[in-house]
Formats: C-alpha cells, structure tokens, sequence
C-alpha cells in the first residue's frame, strides 16, 4: 500500500488573511541619523576630510556601519561643499566659510549679501560671458550653493540662476541688467578676496 503524502494545512491565525498595520520607521533610525549628521558636522568642523571615503571610514570607526552613497546623501543634507585649503579640497558647512564681514565693509554692504560675500570668500570663482548668460565656475560640488547665495542676496537684476556641479548660469534679459549685476558682482566678489584666509 502506498503511503499518502500529505502537506500540512495553513490555519488562519489572527495575523493570516489580514493585512498587517502600516509599521512607522522605529524612532531609533530617526535618530541615528540625526546623531550621524552631527558627527558629520563635528569632525569637518575638527579635521581636514578631503573625501567620502574619508567620511566613511571615521564614522564606521565611531560605530556607524555606513556606506559612500549614505555620506553622500547627508553631505547634500547638511550643504557641505568642498573648499581649497592648504592641506587641499576639504568639506566645509557653508555657514562655517569665513566668519562675518561685516567689519570689512565697514557694514555698508547689504545684509543679504553678506553669505554671498563669505561663500566667494572661500570658493574662488572664474567669470565667463555668452551673450546674456554669465557663467560662473567654482570648485567641485559648489555651484548650487553659489547659486542659492546670488538668489538670496540684493542681486536682483538677474531673471535666474541655474546650477549644475561646478558652474552655474546666470540669466539676463537685457544688456543694461547684465552690465549692472556685473558691477556690483565684481565689489561683492572684491570685498570677499579681503575676507580670503591667507
């Protein structure tokens, strides 16, 4: 007599036949960013780090199992660009680049254009012209933070900027606008070279 095989039945328990609550991210993830971020932001602050790599490894040595596309995103995060120094490119937040210049100017600058003048400080620019298009090049990874600085401050004569990872377009409808925003550009960029660290 040949045996039957027989294959087990599924009851329905409570969880079966249901569809399972949504599960909220766990407060710990949250947080764990939250506390990456900030080391982040204090050993760039502490050291010179020139790469994600870098990043990678001193957070993993800290206890933070990361990747390079993780320190990736939270560099776009928390708006470090890459700066010259003497020991080289390094990350830096953009609110850390050359304290206030305020005494510079004398104070006679507009306040909205004192972040455009610290940023300048740091990221030295070149300046192109096509036609009524200014194009401005930076250092890797900056022109978006050049580019938000220009919309933010008393530069006004400008119908856009568009930013791509080093160089930025800045838009005119007129040769007069161009001419103008060109001027007072170039005594922002002028006062910044002052505020330049030797």
């Amino acid at each position: 007599m040949q045996g039957r095989h027989t294959t087990p039945e599924l009851t329905e328990g409570p969880e079966l036949g249901h569809a399972a609550p949504f599960a909220p991210v766990p407060e710990t993830t949250a947080r764990s960013k939250r506390d990456r971020q900030r080391v982040i932001r204090e050993l760039v602050e502490r050291e010179s780090i020139g790469s994600q790599g870098d990043l990678v490894d001193r957070l993993n040595a800290q206890g933070f199992a990361v990747t390079q596309a993780t320190v990736s995103r939270d560099i776009a995060e928390l708006g470090l660009v890459k700066v010259p120094r003497s020991a080289g490119h390094v990350y830096v937040a953009t609110e850390a680049l050359v304290p206030s210049v305020a005494a510079i100017d004398g104070g006679a600058g507009s306040r909205g254009d004192e972040r455009l003048t610290r940023i300048l400080a740091d990221i030295p620019v070149t300046l192109g012209r096509s036609g009524l298009t200014l194009v401005i090049t930076g250092s890797p990874g900056t022109a978006s933070v050049i580019a938000q600085a220009i919309d933010e401050s008393s530069l006004t004569e400008q119908v856009g900027t568009l930013a791509g990872d080093n160089t930025l377009l800045v838009l005119f409808a007129d040769e007069p606008r161009l001419l103008a925003w060109l001027d007072r550009f170039d005594r922002i960029r002028s006062t910044a070279r002052e505020a330049r660290p030797s």
